[in-house]
């Protein structure tokens, strides 16, 4: 099959190579670095997955009308990766595969006749130099049927692309987004420390913050009315019990989380955008917590607090010490 991948960074890098195994026809879109890389040498991918060094097409913008394609940028950049590949894409079903919420409302918005599919990728991936993507966690992928998209179809694309990107389907994709943004708040502190996930899980003056930051998120999707489905063997109610757990009881779940990256040091995505001198999507991840709560009259001053972090370092380039994090982030 014909696949595009617009963006091919560390998500989109690991999926073009993973379908460039398995025989299909990919093309990526990327830029700078990243795509000279590709045009130079390929994507080679290392680690969980195995080896593979994938030779695929690349430009700024795809040239050819793919069967299937993926928008894997971050959702801050989705609207500027569709729009210039929109009358290639009208039609043919995307898998939006992004952290955070609203991912599928502004690809329906801009490709109201594609049948979109959510996904969200469990997997450990690094990007730290161009045209490499280094699994350090081999996880599968969360994919659902969103906006226009039957569950005939959704099948039909599992089957497609199954084979080569280990797969979970599930009946929930905003149930299972919800689940998984409460999952990502382990990616702040590492942005704004330089330290790895792990190391931020292990400290127990970050790890309460992560807690806090986790539980406030929950209470708000509970005002919201919002649901949290399961995901890879954790029940959608026990993201919701956080919401009336002591903070003590609740830091089990980062724990968990922890256990689950394994032993290689992973930086998530969010320090990855910030040593590559890249703005991160942090407004999408505990910034929407944030603005969620604005929008039904509430506060949630321990995300907003490490928003504020991460701003920081973004504009000034310097990480801050877990002590000096600890002082600055209200916990109640």
């Amino acid at each position: 099959m014909r696949i595009g991948v617009l963006g091919a960074g560390a998500v989109g890098g690991l999926i073009a190579a993973l379908l460039d195994r398995a025989g299909h026809d990919v093309e990526v879109t990327a830029r700078g670095e990243q795509l000279a890389a590709i045009l130079g040498g390929g994507i080679r991918l290392d680690g969980g997955f195995g080896e593979h060094r994938a030779r695929v097409r690349a430009g700024e913008r795809l040239t050819e009308r793919p069967d299937i394609a993926f928008l894997t940028t971050k959702a801050q950049d989705a609207a500027d990766a569709i729009e210039p590949n929109a009358h290639l894409l009208d039609g043919v079903p995307v898998v939006i595969v992004q952290n955070g919420l609203g991912g599928l409302d502004v690809a329906h918005g801009l490709l109201p006749r594609s049948p979109l599919l959510g996904a969200l990728a469990l997997f450990a991936v690094s990007y730290l130099e161009p045209g490499r993507v280094t699994v350090t966690a081999a996880l599968p992928t969360i994919i659902g049927a969103g906006p226009t998209c039957t569950r005939e179809r959704l099948d039909e694309i599992v089957a497609a692309i199954g084979p080569a990107v280990p797969l979970e389907v599930t009946d929930d994709i905003v149930g299972a987004q919800w689940t998984k943004l409460l999952i990502n708040h382990v990616n702040a502190m590492p942005a704004i420390t330089g330290l790895s996930v792990q190391e931020t899980i292990r400290d127990r003056r970050l790890r309460r913050i992560i807690t806090a930051s986790m539980r406030e998120t929950s209470r708000i999707a509970r005002a919201a009315g919002a649901r949290f489905a399961p995901m890879q063997g954790t029940p959608g109610w026990l993201a919701g019990l956080i919401a009336v757990l002591p903070l003590w009881a609740a830091q089990i779940i980062p724990l968990v989380i922890n256990r689950r990256l394994g032993h290689v040091p992973n930086p998530g995505s969010t320090l990855q955008s910030i040593r590559r001198g890249r703005l991160t999507e942090i407004d999408y991840l505990n910034g929407a917590t944030v603005r969620i709560a604005a929008e039904r009259g509430l506060t949630a001053p321990v995300n907003a607090a490490l928003v504020a972090l991460v701003h920081e370092v973004e504009e000034t380039g310097a990480f801050i010490p877990p002590a000096e994090v600890a002082r600055r982030v209200p916990l109640r």
